[in-house]
């Protein structure tokens, strides 16, 4: 099963720390799962606009496609998600993601922007139908060290805990029907 770790942010490294952190768990839950991390930091990004993508774009959307459970880590901006990682959203297919799971983290400079991952980023990925889980990380910087190393053990278990209910989730959807029963 192909799991894509979304790296939603071309600034900083926390996010991409999270992610390599959550990979290392799942790793140790179930090691048949195939784990792939996007760092959209590597791409070059472009504002869809109705002209033709680029070679970056059409690959991204293409492992978003391929894939069948995702991890989408965000950092939040002037409370918000970052303009790329909407931007990434808008280009893929309605129907890409649609019944395969996901697991949100986040991380942000106040203790209360964790509201922008319940108010933001899951309708999104609910618009899609993923199967979210209900348990989401959401870090603050006083979380990590000057090298962008998790030091809070909090969090650890916190993310230990998400990666176990997202391999279950992911053991749950291969009894989906591939098929939707609408048609929208």
């Amino acid at each position: 099963m192909k799991i894509l770790l979304v790296d939603g942010t071309i600034f900083g490294r926390k996010t991409g720390v999270l992610l390599e952190q959550v990979q290392q768990y799942i790793k140790e839950i179930n090691p048949e799962l195939e784990l792939e991390i996007l760092y959209f930091a590597n791409l070059k990004h472009q504002i869809l606009d109705g002209s033709p993508l680029n070679e970056d774009m059409k690959g991204m959307i293409q492992k978003f496609e391929d894939a069948e459970g995702y991890i989408f880590a965000s950092p939040i901006f002037q409370a918000s998600i970052p303009g790329v990682l909407k931007n990434a959203f808008d280009m893929i297919p309605p129907k890409a993601l649609r019944y395969k799971p996901a697991a949100i983290i986040g991380n942000g400079g106040t203790y209360q922007h964790h509201l922008v991952l319940e108010n933001q980023l899951r309708p999104i990925l609910d618009y899609f139908r993923c199967l979210v889980t209900p348990n989401y990380v959401y870090t603050h910087a006083d979380h990590f060290d000057g090298d962008n190393k998790i030091i809070d053990e909090d969090v650890h278990n916190r993310l230990r805990e998400l990666a176990r209910v997202f391999v279950h989730y992911c053991e749950v959807s291969k009894t989906l029907a591939k098929q939707p029963v609408d048609m929208q």
